[in-house]
């Protein structure tokens, strides 16, 4: 399985080190028992990405605080910098391009993997030796573009493909597999934000037969509303 530490969930991706999951809940049963901010903060983790994909605002935003607010009891900041870089590949993954201010408060106590790993999610070029501390996943979507369909984790290929419209690296493949990946996990928020950018893609590419097919698919998710505005490429500030 290739796993992306930062975004799988913690029960099936135990020993990766510079982890969220290493960091939010360490240990199995010959270990002493985990902390009780542990196991809080990854649940509310947990359900703040399911609800996040799935569409639901409000109740992501109770559970991200509710994530923050167990972290923060150990009033460690690079504990508290994972936590919101996990809320930032959801975002990507949802083709959410907001700046990860919480992150950014937080970016000097953060270990370099979390840093390479927002940059990652910014779109901004890596060095070689940031390139080396992404997760397996994010380094073999950078790789190579066609081997992000072999990313077995449909979150983790879904953040690869954000991250690829973000950086200019994404073809029809690409939009195909985002496609494809949030149908399939059925997160309405995630697939509705595709569906809207590929709209969109679409009629500035002249195929209205194509806008038409991905209008009527936003149709069955039900109000599509105004298709979002085309995926720009994030800027890094000086």
């Amino acid at each position: 399985m290739t796993c992306d530490p930062f975004i799988h969930h913690a029960r099936r991706c135990w020993a990766l080190p510079a982890a969220l999951a290493a960091a939010l809940l360490a240990g199995c049963a010959s270990t002493p028992p985990t902390p009780d901010w542990k196991l809080g903060a990854l649940d509310a983790a947990e359900r703040a990405t399911q609800v996040q994909l799935r569409g639901n605002a409000r109740v992501a935003a109770l559970q991200w605080r509710r994530a923050r607010a167990e972290v923060a009891r150990t009033a460690a900041p690079a504990l508290l910098a994972r936590v919101e870089l996990l809320r930032c590949a959801v975002q990507a993954a949802s083709l959410d391009f907001a700046p990860c201010t919480a992150f950014d408060a937080l970016r000097q106590d953060a270990a370099p993997a979390e840093r390479a790993y927002a940059d990652y999610l910014a779109g901004w070029p890596l060095t070689g030796a940031q390139r080396a501390l992404l997760p397996a996943a994010q380094q073999q979507a950078l790789r190579d573009a066609a081997g992000m369909a072999d990313i077995e984790d449909a979150l983790a290929r879904l953040v690869a493909a954000g991250v690829a419209v973000r950086s200019g690296r994404a073809h029809d493949g690409t939009w195909a597999l985002a496609l494809e990946t949030a149908s399939g996990q059925g997160w309405e928020g995630a697939l509705r934000g595709w569906l809207q950018a590929d709209v969109l893609r679409a009629r500035q590419q002249g195929d209205s037969a194509r806008a038409a097919r991905l209008e009527r698919r936003l149709q069955v998710l039900g109000g599509q509303g105004r298709p979002a505005a085309a995926p720009g490429v994030s800027q890094r500030a000086d």
